[in-house]
């Protein structure tokens, strides 16, 4: 494992993202936690020392589950890193003092403003809430260490973010190779570095749809290199950006971590004859990739009627893209997207700005 030195401490290149901790079976918001812990250990053990939780996440398991399995180690051995949510409804200390008593620690590392996009600039950056001068009050208190934001804002509203605060000590961004231009990550990139805000990244993978592309693109970046993971191209393209200090994986298998910790035991960016590799692999894949949902279910926390969205999308890309045969039908008949309400809801929810309803009203009717 590689280190960048940020915020004054030594934190690996890799982090693990609890969002998608192996679950139970028939329940996507629970954990496994034999499977989680054996996950866990195997990083730490390997030099991971960076763990990312949100209140939201797994409806509060994740935050439990990092509890139960990093409090075996001492405190100073690892950075923990949770998040407040405005749209929770809750009020910033009662939601944080909870988060201490979930994760069983005395204070985060790396607190975050979650999930900043436009619709909740105003939220966020309300003055009556002020919750910067929480935050800080907290830092001051030594139960925060550093401050930060995650963001799926547009560059004008990331500017404008920043207008109003520009003492963040990190921002977590969604960034990757197909990103990189499609969701204006380089822009966000330039904007961060700009203001000397160190960037870590989330969905490196795009919801693990580039760990496995489609056939075609898989194959050509297997021939160029062979023996090297689909998934490593897409680390390495950001290995090669020196305002990236930590890439956040949210990994739920042993095959995951293992060749993760592979990819980040040293710092190996993309030759220029790699990088033209991975343009033509990404345009073959681009030219295939339906709707672009990274399964963060974000979605799913208010949809009324309890639709597992991330996997009707799934379904719905596999036969745009592989012609396999609708498999909506084997759902039950509350999770079909017949049971959609078209209030939009979800649309308001999601990071990649996906119409779904639209989405859901191709699926209708479809058994």
């Amino acid at each position: 494992m590689y280190y960048k030195n940020v915020c004054g401490r030594q934190i690996s290149a890799l982090g693990f993202g609890l969002l998608r901790l192996p679950a139970l079976e028939g329940n996507p918001d629970s954990v496994d936690r034999e499977q989680s812990q054996m996950l866990i250990d195997l990083a730490i053990q390997n030099g991971v020392n960076y763990f990312d939780t949100a209140y939201t996440y797994l409806n509060g398991e994740s935050e439990r589950a990092a509890g139960d399995i990093l409090s075996a180690y001492p405190r100073e051995s690892y950075n923990l890193a949770s998040k407040f949510y405005v749209t929770r409804g809750l009020p910033i200390d009662e939601m944080f003092e909870e988060q201490l008593r979930r994760c069983k620690t005395e204070y985060f590392d790396f607190y975050l403003l979650h999930g900043v996009q436009e619709q909740y600039l105003s939220a966020y950056m309300s003055p009556e809430k002020d919750y910067i001068g929480y935050l800080k009050k907290q830092q001051k208190a030594g139960r925060i260490r550093h401050i930060g934001f995650s963001s799926h804002m547009g560059p004008e509203a990331l500017e404008q973010f920043l207008d109003w605060y520009d003492g963040f000590d990190m921002a977590l961004i969604q960034m990757n190779y197909v990103d990189w231009t499609m969701l204006q990550a380089k822009k966000q990139y330039e904007i961060l570095t700009d203001h000397g805000i160190p960037v870590w990244v989330m969905e490196p993978m795009k919801g693990g749809r580039l760990s496995t592309l489609d056939k075609e693109s898989a194959s050509i970046l297997k021939e160029a290199v062979p023996g090297q993971s689909v998934s490593s191209w897409g680390f390495r393209f950001l290995q090669d950006l020196p305002n990236v200090h930590t890439v956040l994986s949210g990994m739920s298998t042993l095959e995951q971590v293992q060749d993760n910790l592979k990819t980040f035991e040293y710092c190996n960016p993309l030759s220029q004859e790699e990088k033209a590799v991975l343009e033509k692999a990404k345009q073959v894949f681009l030219s295939h990739l339906g709707v672009p949902c990274s399964s963060c279910r974000y979605c799913c926390d208010t949809c009324p009627a309890g639709l597992d969205i991330p996997l009707l999308i799934r379904e719905y890309n596999e036969r745009n893209t592989s012609g396999e045969t609708w498999r909506v039908g084997a759902f039950p008949d509350a999770k079909t997207a017949d049971d959609c309400i078209q209030c939009g809801v979800c649309s308001g929810r999601c990071p990649q700005k996906i119409d779904i309803p639209a989405v859901m009203r191709e699926l209708k009717g479809v058994n």
